[in-house]
């Protein structure tokens, strides 16, 4: 018996680790530091770097596909290094997720460097969000049909799946995610108080820390205008010294160290996920996208599928976003049919969590390509096995 190494490969977090284990987050990036020059950090090793502020981001994604693989490939080593998830290839297979609709070409380079290079005993490669499939299906056994909602870096996708099986002709796809949102706000932030274009890092963890899914944007607009309201705070930036990451505060509180006022800019953010064209992007929200993909389905499913929505991905942690897509769902569903909205337990790890239950399946290895097979039968092997 082989022991299973997932890879949940995201484009801001690959999340990895031995199925035995918990999964570790790792920033799926090279970063360069203004403080430290000469030394390029990677993943998990940015919490070495003494000063965060100024980060210079190498990304191996760019618009939800792997692009520049000298770097991804840098981050793979340092994931399956002593220093981070030491794992021999060799006796170890390896579940690695992908988005949908990924590039043959980018496939094959991916098959390639872990047969190849890596060596590993065999390889299973899959969407997450039919891993979250799967960890949804084991935790509601009864449930025929689900959509999973994705909502990531680069993208969010919306799909869904009728008795086990992914029904290509329904998955939705918006050009909206955590990396949009970030680059938003350090416009928006930088354009009212202070220059903060060159701030990726802090501005995430700014996003992460205040913003929220207003549930009556109208009103809290109305709100966010009078004095002394609940919404304004003061987001108390790090220093790096004494502080490592910013803290929400009451305005008004005394701080030595240097403050952001945030207004109706804590829920504007999070609401281009459901307004999309706010920002000039032509494309529906999530609400009116999940009700496009349920009717790309056959209507004896709609019932069931309604019934099974989970939330997965880093934006869906926004306080108020699981309410806000049931309250709008609901309403643009036919009134007929009941509506339930899950938020996965940890919405950034689900889908890794899912691949843990999948390695355990008793079909399992009946999944996986070995690299006896791939050394024989090559790309063809893996096209044909793989359901991506």
């Amino acid at each position: 018996m082989t022991s299973t190494f997932i890879i949940d490969n995201g484009a801001f977090y690959a999340k990895a680790g031995l199925s035995t284990e918990k999964p570790k987050l790792i920033p799926n990036c090279i970063m360069k530091a203004k403080s430290e020059r000469r030394r390029p950090f990677v993943g998990n090793q940015i919490d070495e770097c003494r000063d965060a502020s100024g980060l210079f981001y190498i990304l191996p994604f760019q618009k939800g596909y792997l692009i520049n693989w000298d770097v991804q490939k840098t981050v793979w080593d340092y994931i399956i290094s002593k220093e981070c998830c030491p794992v021999n290839l060799n006796q170890t297979s390896v579940i690695f997720t992908e988005p949908p609709f990924n590039f043959p070409s980018n496939q094959e380079a991916l098959e390639e460097i872990f047969f190849e290079e890596f060596d590993c005993h065999s390889l299973l490669r899959i969407n997450a969000v039919s891993l979250s499939c799967y960890n949804y299906k084991q935790k509601y056994p009864n449930s025929k049909c689900c959509i999973v909602v994705d909502c990531g870096y680069s993208f969010t996708h919306i799909v869904p799946y009728v008795n086990d099986t992914k029904m290509k002709e329904g998955i939705r796809r918006i050009d909206v995610g955590g990396k949009l949102l970030t680059n938003h706000l350090k416009e928006i932030l930088s354009y009212r108080q202070l220059h903060v274009m060159d701030e990726t890092y802090v501005i995430n963890q700014v996003k992460e820390d205040s913003c929220f899914v207003s549930q009556d944007f109208y009103d809290d607009m109305e709100t966010a205008k009078m004095k002394g309201n609940t919404i304004v705070k003061d987001y108390v930036l790090p220093d790096f010294t004494s502080l490592r990451r910013g803290f929400l505060q009451d305005p008004n509180v005394d701080s030595e160290q240097q403050t952001l006022r945030l207004g109706n800019e804590r829920f504007s953010i999070p609401e281009i996920l459901f307004h999309p064209s706010d920002v000039g992007i032509r494309q529906m929200g999530i609400p009116e996208a999940i009700i496009d993909c349920l009717k790309a389905c056959e209507e004896e499913a709609w019932p069931h599928l309604l019934s099974n929505i989970i939330l997965t991905g880093g934006s869906a942690k926004f306080p108020g976003f699981q309410d806000r897509i049931f309250k709008e769902v609901r309403s643009l569903a036919p009134i007929e049919y009941p509506v339930n909205v899950m938020l996965a337990e940890d919405p950034i790890t689900y889908a890794w969590e899912g691949g843990k239950l999948l390695s355990k399946d008793p079909t399992f290895s009946s999944f996986l390509v070995t690299r006896e097979e791939y050394e024989e039968e090559g790309h063809n092997i893996c096209f044909e096995r793989f359901d991506t």
